[in-house]
């Protein structure tokens, strides 16, 4: 069944994203335009469950989105650094316009210097303002032109419609719109993403049950995973679902709901999950996860995943589970299987970020390890609870966004 994918922005972008990305056929495309940036939380509470992805037209209506708490599903953003911007360079010089004295708002400085660098053009003179959350069209609008009657800039260029729409009759200005490269890779990259999140919600999920005495109350007790419970020959419990229903059952593997109340009635208790692309691999990981918990104490759970993830769930004797962000170190790092160190500089990195979220690319260099490595440690935290992927961001590289992951530690 092919994937929808909701496209949001404007409406003259959005029908441009949707003709240039129709074209591949990997998705149904969904048009959810806009009047006004403003309108972004509204159009995607609008679009609810009617589509599997977001991709939204430029930066600045990903990051309302986000703010408002809706990016609930894999998203991303058309970047219009690198080839969208080299391609209004070349049309201003072609119109004769002195491209060494110009205005850009919204996109990164290292990205445009690196534009202007590679297409052997001066960067002195030129004055760029990045987006931030809480930005107005107002705000890009007195920033261009503040550099138009400061610093003598020829020409404004902006990402954002209603900023452009204000200015074009009061100085030179061209809208910036992402080129048909920048639309085309996005997508297949969303798409992927998409595919990958509900393969992996498919994956079998198997835990096992060790109590020291039987339990009637136990199937009512994993009815909240939605699946089937069967005994096995040793006595144990075995407990058959799918990864998402387990990752939502646990709050993204960081509590067991039944936990306390098996813990209240024997004393002791044991469950290890494990997860798989087949029954006998998730069995396999069930089997180590289980042994796992019973060497952490009286009282715990483990979800053992491939390459050696384990997700340690430690009983709370006073029954309260505690955000992630107020964890130890010590739990956090055991439930996500790091070292302690490694959390700790990871807690320096994503508070010395000055954008929100971060990418494998940050966290290799902070960390000095290879992008794979951080990539894995990435997926760890995601799988621990404390990073959800939110996007992408371009970082002035070509080839597939990076993705972008909000981490709270």
């Amino acid at each position: 069944m092919a994937l929808t994918v909701g496209v949001i922005g404007p409406e003259d972008l959005v029908d441009r994203v949707v003709a240039v990305g129709g074209e591949a056929g990997s998705a149904r495309l969904r048009a959810l335009p806009y009047r006004h940036e403003d309108e972004t939380p509204d159009v995607v509470r609008d679009a609810g469950p009617r589509v599997d992805a977001l991709l939204f037209t430029g930066v600045v209506p990903y990051t309302l989105a986000a703010g408002a708490g809706l990016v609930d599903r894999p998203a991303m953003y058309v970047p219009y650094s690198g080839a969208t911007l080299l391609r209004a360079l070349v049309e201003l010089l072609r119109l004769g316009h002195d491209v060494s004295r110009i205005s850009i708002d919204t996109l990164g400085r290292a990205d445009v210097t690196e534009t202007l660098v590679e297409a052997r053009l001066p960067t002195d003179h030129v004055r760029v303002l990045p987006y931030r959350p809480g930005l107005t069209s107002q705000d890009l609008v007195d920033f261009h032109l503040a550099a138009h009657d400061r610093h003598r800039t020829t020409v404004a260029l902006t990402c954002l419609g209603s900023a452009y729409h204000q200015l074009e009759h009061r100085l030179p200005a061209v809208r910036l719109a992402p080129s048909r490269h920048s639309i085309r890779a996005t997508l297949q990259a969303l798409v992927l993403a998409t595919t990958g999140a509900h393969s992996g919600d498919a994956q079998v999920a198997l835990g096992i049950v060790d109590l020291p005495a039987a339990d009637e109350e136990l199937a009512a007790d994993l009815a909240v995973l939605g699946g089937s419970l069967a005994g096995l020959p040793d006595g144990s419990r075995l407990a058959v679902t799918t990864r998402g229903a387990l990752e939502k059952a646990t709050d993204q593997f960081t509590r067991l709901p039944f936990l306390d109340g098996l813990a209240a009635r024997h004393g002791s208790a044991h469950v290890g999950f494990g997860l798989g692309r087949t029954a006998a691999e998730a069995e396999a990981l069930a089997r180590r996860a289980v042994n796992r918990a019973r060497s952490v104490g009286p009282v715990a759970g483990v979800v053992c995943m491939k390459d050696d993830v384990d997700i340690v769930i430690a009983h709370d004797t006073e029954g309260d589970v505690r955000p992630a962000a107020e964890e130890s170190t010590g739990l956090l790092a055991r439930r996500a299987g790091l070292n302690p160190q490694t959390l700790e500089r990871l807690r320096e990195l994503v508070a010395a970020e000055e954008e929100p979220g971060i990418t494998a690319h940050r966290v290799a260099e902070h960390l000095d390890v290879q992008q794979r490595t951080a990539r894995r440690i990435l997926k760890r935290l995601e799988r621990a609870g404390v990073a959800v992927p939110v996007g992408s961001r371009q970082e002035g590289r070509t080839g597939r966004p990076p993705i972008v992951y909000r981490v709270r530690l």
